[in-house]
């Protein structure tokens, strides 16, 4: 009997974080499709239909989003032009063709305001144009068979190739990627001791969306954070450990940084319901130190 054909998976923003790592991870199991920016133009309605109409995926993944939440709020239209724009259209192609959505959204959908790790039943009541942007995307998603998977503070993708030119401006790596890089240099470090995250590893988030399109459980909206969470103060003196840098990291506050758009400054995230469907997330502890080990390999596997 012959082998059963692999899912053919389209995925957009594929040249970001999250799209280089789902790219890497799933590639030896689906049959790939994946776009960048310069590919398709996701506020471009009628290029999504045509395109998902050309490629007749299984699934959609969307990688592509506007995510300088600063910038949103000068230019709020650029942000929902992809961040809700860009989802209804993919929403609509995929219904269209008969295709599952998993779309990616963020921990920004809250205020921060609450004392515990946000459930999904929670009421989203985002502080930004960026959250509120993102939220919209999230409602544009219900439009197909979908699963809205929200992250928090993502990192962890794979390098980009040598001789590429990248702005170092953390559209190819997330927060915790920048303050790997400043470790590993020996630059001065400050963090927040007022935040409080749950982040997503790339890597983890990746196995995350395997099992969902492998086992569909039931569609909807999921938290893929890893389990537990800390200040970023807590977050970076562990990374340290776990790089062998010693370190002198400095404590800030939120107000210290005068940010543009204001963020959540409790924005834990409960991944319960992701674990009762079959899908359990490690601890970040556990996600820095694989994380770690990878920074330390392809800085000349110093320590093991």
């Amino acid at each position: 009997m012959s082998a059963p054909n692999p899912l053919k998976v389209l995925v957009t923003g594929a040249g970001g974080l999250l799209g280089r790592g789902l790219t890497r991870s799933l590639a030896h199991e689906c049959d790939l499709v994946p776009l960048g920016r310069e590919d398709l133009d996701l506020t471009d309605e009628n290029a999504v239909s045509a395109k998902v109409r050309e490629t007749r995926p299984d699934v959609v993944l969307n990688a592509a989003a506007y995510t300088d939440a600063d910038a949103a709020e000068d230019d709020p239209l650029a942000a929902l032009a992809v961040n809700a724009g860009g989802v209804r259209s993919l929403a609509r192609a995929a219904f269209e063709g008969d295709a599952t959505l998993v779309h990616y959204s963020t921990d920004f959908v809250f205020s921060g305001s609450a004392s515990e790790p946000y459930g999904e039943d929670h009421p989203a009541d985002p502080l930004s144009v960026y959250g509120m942007s993102k939220l919209l995307g999230e409602w544009f998603a219900q439009g197909a068979r979908h699963y809205v998977l929200r992250l928090g503070s993502l990192f962890g993708g794979p390098p980009v190739e040598a001789g590429a030119q990248v702005r170092r401006t953390g559209r190819t790596g997330g927060t915790i990627d920048l303050l790997a890089d400043a470790l590993l240099d020996g630059r001065e470090v400050r963090a927040l001791v007022d935040r409080v995250v749950s982040p997503s590893y790339v890597d983890d988030v990746a196995r995350a969306t395997s099992l969902i399109v492998r086992g569909s459980p039931p569609p909807g909206l999921y938290h893929c954070v890893q389990s537990g969470h800390a200040n970023w103060f807590e977050i970076v003196t562990a990374l340290a450990s776990e790089l062998g840098v010693d370190a002198t990291i400095g404590r800030i506050r939120n107000d210290d940084l005068k940010l543009r758009a204001e963020r959540p400054l409790f924005s834990a995230l409960s991944n319960r319901k992701l674990a009762r469907a079959g899908v359990e997330m490690p601890h970040w502890r556990d996600a820095l130190k694989r994380y770690a080990r990878t920074r330390r390999q392809r800085k000349g596997g110093a320590k093991t």
